[in-house]
């Protein structure tokens, strides 16, 4: 028999639901500060995302951008936050809005994002994440 998704929105919400919250927390701070050793806690060894333009990003790409300091975030913050968990898998999909400065260059954007965890021996990883075209 299928098991249906913890949602958020469920009364007394689950405590896979607000670990991949937190979680989801602690990963977009760690970005805001680009704080690699911190994102690479979360990150697993084989993450991947691609973003709505198009483009791939692994692990590696991601810490190195951390280290790198091209990107200074103002604001790296998510809302309307949906998490979803099937036994050991868990989605958040929601509204992500950044801003700073990329090579002294001022960014703001929003855009809706779904990453997928797992629970694994050593805890919950981010293994993909998925963002839409950024909104007007």
């Amino acid at each position: 028999m299928r098991r249906a998704p913890t949602r958020r929105s469920d009364a007394g919400r689950s405590d896979e639901v607000r670990v991949i919250l937190e979680l989801d927390r602690e990963y977009q701070a760690a970005v805001a500060r680009s704080d690699a050793e911190g994102m690479a806690r979360i990150l697993s060894e084989d993450f991947v995302l691609v973003t709505g333009s198009g483009r791939h990003f692994d692990k590696g790409d991601l810490l190195r951008e951390a280290t790198e300091g091209r990107i200074v975030y103002d604001r790296q913050d998510d809302e309307s936050a949906d998490v979803r968990v099937w036994g050991d898998t868990a989605t958040i999909t929601a509204l992500l809005t950044a801003s700073g400065r990329e090579e002294g260059k001022p960014f703001h954007y929003r855009v809706w994002f779904t990453d997928t965890y797992v629970r694994t021996p050593e805890g919950w990883k981010y293994v993909r994440g998925q963002s839409g075209a950024r909104l007007p």
